[in-house]
Formats: C-alpha cells, sequence, structure tokens
C-alpha cells in the first residue's frame, strides 16, 4: 500500500493506495469514531462491495445506513440529491454521522455534495470503485450535481477525510469504463509530467489488461500530481483549472449528447484531441507531438472524434463553461507535451476550423 497526503494545513487528508485495502478496518475506523455512518452507492456496486464492507465494520461495532442510488450519469441531479437527504432526514443522522461514498465519480460527486449541505456539513470518506474516480474525481473535494443546461453547474469545494483506492476493485470494472479512467491518466502527463506520458507510451497495453503492479503506478503517480495541484490552488484560482484539460470540450460533448450516452472519459478524450488541435492551430504544439497525443489515446481505445453537434451548438454549449471569464471561454490548451497553459485569447476561426475538423461529419 501507498500513502500519499493531500496538503491543506489542518484539513490535509491521506490517500491509500493498494490491493484488497476494502478489508482493512484500521483505516477507516479511525474516521467513524460515533460507530455510525451512511453509506451511499449504487445499483451496479452495491451487490459487489456494500455487504462484506458492512459486515466488515458491523464487527468493529459501527452502524451502516445504506442508501443504494440508480447508476449513471443521467441521475447526477437534484431529484436524485434529495432521495441522499431523505434517507439522512427519516434515519436522524447528526453532524457527526459521516457520508461514505463508495462508487464512481456520480457517487463520489453527489455524495460530497450532499456532505457539504446536509447540516451545513458533515464528514466525508471517499471509497473509489472506477479507475477515473480514483485517479481523478475523489480527490481534491470538487463535488456537485449536474443541471439540464451544463455539468458540475451546482456544487461546492468539500474536502473528504480520508481516501480509499482499492486497486481489487478494478477488477469488476467494464472494460470501456477502465479506459475512460485512463483518458484521465493521460492527462497528466499532458498538463505536467512528461515523464509519466512516456511511461505511459511504454505501458499503455499493461494497464489494459490491469496488471496491478502497472495500474497502482498510474494511480499512485496521477494522484500526486492531483494532490500538488489541489494543494497550491484548491479553489481554482489558476494552476487547478489546468486539470481541466479536453473538459471544456468534453463537458460540451456530455450536456450536448445527453448525460450518460458518452462515459466522461471518453467525452475528456475527444475534448483533448480538440484542445492539441487548437494547440497547433495556435502554432504552440508541434504536429510531431500531436501525432503522438492522438495515437496514445487510439491504443487505448478512446474516442478521437468527437460528435457531430455542429458548430453552432458546440459554441453555444461552451459558453456555459465554468471557466468563462467576462464572456470569454478560457481554454487550457498545450505548448508541449508536459506543458499546459490557459488562454482567452483564441481566434474564433481557429476554434471554428477546430470543430470542423475534429467532429464527425465536421
Amino acid at each position: 500500500m501507498q500513502t500519499l497526503t493531500v496538503g491543506l494545513a489542518e484539513r490535509s487528508y491521506p490517500i491509500y493506495i493498494g490491493s484488497d485495502l476494502l478489508g482493512c478496518a484500521e483505516l477507516l475506523l479511525p474516521h467513524l469514531p460515533h460507530k455510525r455512518a451512511a453509506m451511499v452507492t449504487n445499483t451496479t456496486v452495491a451487490p459487489l462491495y456494500l455487504e462484506p464492507l458492512r459486515a466488515m465494520l458491523q464487527t468493529h461495532g459501527v452502524d451502516i445506513i445504506s442508501i443504494i442510488l440508480p447508476d449513471g450519469e443521467q441521475y447526477k441531479n437534484a431529484e436524485t440529491l434529495g432521495l441522499i437527504y431523505d434517507a439522512l432526514l427519516s434515519h436522524r443522522c447528526e453532524r457527526n454521522t459521516p457520508l461514505i461514498a463508495l462508487g464512481g465519480g456520480v457517487i463520489g460527486d453527489m455524495t460530497g455534495y450532499a456532505a457539504a449541505t446536509y447540516l451545513r456539513g458533515v464528514p466525508f470518506i471517499q471509497i473509489p470503485t472506477t479507475l477515473l474516480a480514483q485517479v481523478d474525481s475523489s480527490v481534491g473535494g470538487k463535488t456537485g450535481i449536474n443541471h439540464p443546461l451544463g455539468k458540475n453547474m451546482i456544487g461546492a469545494f468539500y474536502q473528504p477525510q480520508v481516501v480509499l483506492a482499492d486497486i481489487t476493485t478494478l477488477n469488476t470494472l467494464k472494460d470501456q469504463e477502465l479506459r475512460a479512467g485512463i483518458a484521465e491518466v493521460i492527462k497528466y502527463g499532458l498538463i505536467r509530467d512528461l515523464s509519466f506520458f512516456e511511461w505511459l507510451e511504454q505501458n499503455i497495453e499493461k494497464l489494459l489488461a490491469r496488471d496491478a503492479d502497472a495500474l497502482q503506478y498510474a494511480i499512485t503517480r496521477s494522484c500526486q500530481n492531483k494532490a500538488e495541484v489541489v494543494a497550491a490552488d484548491e479553489r481554482e484560482n489558476g494552476e487547478r483549472a489546468l486539470l481541466n484539460l479536453g473538459h471544456t470540450f468534453g463537458h460540451a460533448i456530455e450536456t450536448g449528447m445527453g448525460y450518460g450516452a458518452w462515459l466522461h472519459g471518453e467525452a475528456v478524450a475527444a475534448g483533448t484531441i480538440m484542445a492539441a488541435d487548437l494547440s497547433c492551430r495556435l502554432g504552440w504544439l508541434s504536429k510531431e507531438d500531436m501525432d503522438r497525443i492522438r495515437s496514445l489515446f487510439e491504443r487505448a481505445g478512446l474516442p478521437v472524434v468527437a460528435p457531430a453537434l455542429g458548430v453552432e451548438k458546440y459554441l453555444q454549449l461552451m459558453g456555459l463553461d465554468k471557466k468563462v471569464v467576462g464572456g470569454k471561454i478560457r481554454f487550457v490548451l498545450l505548448k508541449s507535451i508536459g506543458s499546459a497553459v490557459i488562454s482567452a485569447n483564441v481566434e474564433p476561426e481557429l476554434l471554428r476550423q477546430t470543430l470542423m475538423a475534429n467532429s464527425a461529419h465536421g
């Protein structure tokens, strides 16, 4: 097992990464001093991991309230969030009752937002069970829900007490979900870690084959990168925005196609290709680097062409992005592999060319 720390002064917390961690009561019990917690999961994860985890905690005297939600990005909304509040209120959960998120990014985001807002804030524990959640969404305290007009537009920055990333849970992950998580892994190499990108070029097949050592290394390296960025800029006033490489385009794909039609990681992959293409058109990223980026995403089995929403629809959806300042879209772009920048000064014509060239029937 490896342990990392997200350094946020008195709100710092550990990330545990390793195999068979769900059976390690000693990692969770220090965060459950009142012997009561509410565990939020979904209909896919519950049959796999809820009962063993609940039974293990109950042997240590911890009473677990189970809240099982429908599975899918299309349920990451205010209506489903209300189901969490309903359960917490009906069980008379108090301010010292932690919420445990057991699942992927949707469960983590919604549970975290419920924890941030129920009784104005209760303790929160992350147990991510997808690669995407283990390398990205479970770390850093971004929580929230989607709105029909835009993804993640309602939420709060709210840090967990602990993150428990059990690599063994990835054995039950669908191949499509595993690949979607790899998109976020590649992102770290692109924005700030050239040597990690080069490692991924050498080891992408091992990740796809679920090699435990390769997965542990990739998850740890990704979390190290994210922890450093979050510690320096918790509320995304500067450097943290670089973690959104591909997300301005990607969120437009997710919203435009309907939540759940494209997995988040798939949309980020196609969006990252668009961001790289735009970086090329600006004269920043070399053609050689562009080809390397496209090749790695293709080898990972990820989409490199965005769906045909139409240029105007893309522009409309991207205008609702959280990074819009003063009416201008701020793009995360690449100077080279391992070096990202934020720019709002993108010529509209170049953006249109990118959207045309990289979406189906463009």
